[in-house]
């Protein structure tokens, strides 16, 4: 049945980090596909990761600094990156901070995410 999302849902996070979820397992109670924006400040990190699920950032603001096995990528506004399940990944929030959706199939959940720490 078509739904609209009239607003997100606001999770709370540590380090000043805003998540918005329009589409996942908080907003719509759906485990296929979570779909949320992040405004994350200058500096902002997190720890390193090993996800059980694919994620696609888009960064409409800022940059996003992916570090990964294969070195570091800056996702600045305009870009996407492509991360696939079972890559190890630490994001930071660039100079600027970071306004950016994160798309992740299946939906995000803090035990699919293998957070280091």
């Amino acid at each position: 049945m078509v739904r609209l999302i009239d607003a997100p849902a606001r999770i709370p996070v540590p380090g000043g980090k805003v998540i918005d979820e329009y589409v996942g397992r908080v907003a719509t109670r759906s485990d296929a596909v979570s779909v949320a924006r992040m405004q994350a400040p200058p500096g902002w990190d997190e720890p390193a990761q090993t996800p059980e699920f694919d994620e696609i950032t888009l960064v409409l603001a800022g940059s996003v600094v992916v570090e990964h096995d294969g070195g570091s990528t800056t996702v600045a506004a305009g870009q996407a990156l492509y991360t696939p399940a079972g890559e190890r990944v630490r994001y930071t929030a660039g100079p600027d901070g970071a306004e950016y959706f994160a798309v992740c199939l299946p939906a995000f959940a803090p035990d699919l995410a293998r957070r280091e720490g």
